[in-house]
């Protein structure tokens, strides 16, 4: 099992929220293994990995509001990764380690019903994953003044996430839009002229 666990040392996010809110829903291991398979291919070395305490920021500044930053973990092993858990919790994040039978999606399961239970209550939705498996749940949260947004590399969100743009969802990029990462990956994409700086790959 591939799992994000190394962090570098950052600063805490916000962790009492007033007012309206941004719910960041992180899965962190869709993140890493799309990272790896698809744009390094091969394992993500510790410098390569994001920085989460970027994303947490990006949340916070997107918005212009509270972020409550919440890390789906697998934790089916019985055992969690204590150092990456509280370098979550120094970060400000609320780590939410889930297990399962083995063969459930625990981590899938329990960002699907997270989002149910926000389409309840007042506030905005980033989530940062590729995963299709969220799609029904994301689609419903729109349509109102509820702000949605999906955090991910652009070349490798599930197609049907682009068609709901045209109803509101917003797309940001881990890389150019959130700035989560240190060193410059070697990404293929097609770029938007505006969003061209030649000074990245000089």
């Amino acid at each position: 099992m591939s799992q994000p666990f190394a962090v570098p040392p950052s600063s805490p996010a916000s962790a009492a929220p007033s007012g309206r809110r941004t719910y960041l829903l992180v899965d962190g291991e869709n993140i890493d293994a799309t990272l790896g398979m698809n744009v390094l291919n091969r394992r993500p070395n510790p410098e390569e990995r994001p920085r989460w305490d970027r994303i947490s920021t990006f949340a916070q500044k997107v918005w212009g509001q509270d972020v409550v930053p919440l890390f789906f973990l697998n934790a089916t092993s019985g055992q969690m990764p204590m150092s990456f858990v509280q370098a979550l919790l120094a970060m400000g994040y609320r780590p939410i380690p889930l297990a399962g039978s083995g063969t459930e999606k625990v981590v899938d399961v329990g960002i699907q019903r997270t989002l149910d239970a926000i389409a309840d209550r007042d506030g905005d939705v980033l989530l940062a994953s590729h995963d299709g498996d969220f799609l029904p749940q994301m689609e419903a949260l729109l349509g109102g003044d509820r702000k949605v947004g999906l955090l991910a590399f652009r070349e490798f969100v599930n197609a049907r996430f682009t068609e709901l743009t045209h109803r509101g969802l917003e797309m940001f990029d881990l890389e150019t839009d959130a700035d989560a990462f240190t060193t410059l990956l070697p990404r293929v994409r097609i770029i938007p002229l505006e969003e061209f700086d030649p000074l990245r790959y000089l």
